[in-house]
Order: C-alpha cells, then sequence, then structure tokens
C-alpha cells in the first residue's frame, strides 16, 4: 500500500504524522491544506487560518458551501463545534504570541541552513506575501512542504536560497516526494527516503550537502 502512495498524497500523509492531540495548526495555501485529508484517527488538533478563526473542519460538500466560510486561501470551508472568529489583529497576536504549534508551508525554494522563500520570483506579479513571513517567525515549528523537483527537474533543497527570502533559518522540517530531512545546527539531516527510493537517489537529487547516517528509515504512512 505505502508504495503506491505517490508524490504530494505521500507528503501530506507523512507530515500529517507530526502533530498530536491538542496542537494547534495552521496549513498554508495550495498542497498544505492536504495535510489536513490524513491527520491519524484519534489525534485531535485544531486547525488555525490567519484570516481569523479557529476549529477548521473538512471541506464542504458541493452546494453546501458558506460564502462566509473561507480559509486564508480563499477556498470554501467548515467548521467544528467550539471555533471561534476574530478579527485579523487577533489572528496574527496569535501568531506571533507563539501559541500555534506548527504551521506546514508550501516553498519556492527551501535551503540547508533553514532558509526559506515562498513569497516571490522577482519579474512575476504576485498578489502579496500573505502572512507567511509571520508564520515562520512566529510558530513553534514550520514545517516545509515541497516537491523536491521543480518543473524543470532541478532540486528545490539548495545549499542556499537564491530567490528573496521569506525567512531565515526557521526551517525545522522538510517533507518532499523523496525524503523527510530536519534542519540541525550542524546541516541538512536525511532521516527517511520515500518509498521505491535510495540513498543514492536523494543525494544525487539534492544541491543541499546532506548529513547521511546509518539509521535512515523509510517513510511510514
Amino acid at each position: 500500500m505505502t508504495e503506491k502512495i505517490k508524490g504530494r498524497e505521500l507528503i501530506a500523509r507523512r507530515i500529517a504524522k507530526e502533530f498530536k492531540n491538542g496542537d494547534v495548526v495552521n496549513l498554508g495555501i495550495g498542497m498544505p491544506t492536504k495535510v489536513a485529508n490524513y491527520i491519524p484517527e484519534g489525534v485531535q488538533i485544531l486547525l488555525q487560518s490567519e484570516n481569523g478563526f479557529i476549529g477548521i473542519g473538512p471541506a464542504p460538500k458541493e452546494g453546501e458551501e458558506d460564502k462566509d466560510l473561507i480559509n486564508a486561501g480563499n477556498q470554501f470551508v467548515t467548521v467544528v463545534s467550539g471555533a471561534c472568529f476574530f478579527d485579523s489583529a487577533v489572528s496574527f497576536g496569535i501568531i506571533r504570541g507563539g501559541h500555534v504549534d506548527a504551521t506546514v508551508l508550501g516553498t519556492l525554494e527551501v535551503d540547508q541552513e533553514g532558509n526559506i522563500a515562498n513569497y516571490i520570483i522577482p519579474g512575476k506579479m504576485v498578489p502579496g506575501m500573505g502572512g507567511a513571513m509571520d508564520l515562520c517567525t512566529g510558530v513553534k515549528k514550520v514545517i516545509i512542504a515541497t516537491d523536491h523537483l521543480d518543473k524543470k527537474g532541478k532540486s528545490k533543497i539548495l545549499k542556499k536560497c537564491r530567490l528573496p527570502l521569506t525567512a531565515k533559518k526557521e526551517a525545522n522540517l522538510i517533507v518532499t516526494d523523496f525524503a523527510v530531512m530536519e534542519v540541525t545546527e550542524k546541516g541538512l539531516l536525511l532521516k527517511e527516503i520515500a518509498p521505491g527510493k535510495t540513498v543514492e537517489e536523494v543525494v544525487n537529487n539534492t544541491e543541499a550537502e546532506l548529513i547521511i547516517t546509518e539509521d535512515i528509515k523509510m517513510m511510514d504512512v
């Protein structure tokens, strides 16, 4: 079964295993929102949206959308019993005050020092930087969810980010469709490899220098 799970589903399933009961979690737009679909049975977390509420529920069924219930990515959502709503000032006060346990963010680039570049490509139009800078610096644990390679087949896990930084040395864990890597003081530690991949394959497709140990595991999803 595990070998048949690939790509972004693999990434989302693996990240979902990082949370414990009672965690307050923020999921970034795009791929990170998929993590909510795979929270393990018996684990209860509260999902926070920076546009002003805690207690995001599953996506509504078609035709049952509420135009007043959208997340920060402008997607229709539902809320769970006990959800609470507040303005943006309170929402970012919660983030900046260190009250969010983890955030899951996509990225354009991330490097072996934990630097994150995820909000702009110079010369291209973007709607704004969003809340990523606040999330990276205010949340207790920053998890990066990203494809290992870009559309041209080049590594997105770099020795040094080339694009403008969203945050400096704030990434804690990087999960891709190739591997799970932890940012440590000594560098980027390869902890797990995806089903069907080899350590050599991960190393050959990663620009960053990886710390290789004997206890590397297969990604469990």
